[in-house]
């Protein structure tokens, strides 16, 4: 059976997360889980940790999906919730930008 979509994001989600734990002390890495809260009180990412999610996010969907995104854009801020809060959300996200534009 082929993979879907929601799963292929969700992979290239947990590839970046790989990317960007090797650059974290072990306490403050991210759990490859949709549950894993990555910005507020409960999350672990500050500022430069979010930018750098969202880099290594944008190549892993280029690569996943060979097309290319832009997560940190003015949709972004226009969702009534926060699409960084979870990976779930994340990927949620991800999703509804390749929903409406499959080339980026």
């Amino acid at each position: 059976m082929p993979i879907g979509r929601i799963e292929r994001i969700e992979r290239a989600v947990f590839r970046a997360i790989d990317e960007i734990n090797q650059a974290r002390a072990r306490e403050q890495r991210l759990e490859k889980s949709s549950d894993t809260v990555l910005m507020g009180e409960s999350g672990r990412l500050d500022s430069l940790g979010l930018v750098n999610l969202v880099v290594a996010v944008e190549e892993q969907v280029a690569e996943e999906f060979g097309v290319t995104i832009n997560i940190a854009d003015t949709r972004a801020r226009l969702q009534t919730a926060n699409p960084y809060q979870t990976v779930s959300s994340l990927v949620e996200y991800i999703a509804s930008i390749l929903a409406r534009d499959p080339n980026g």
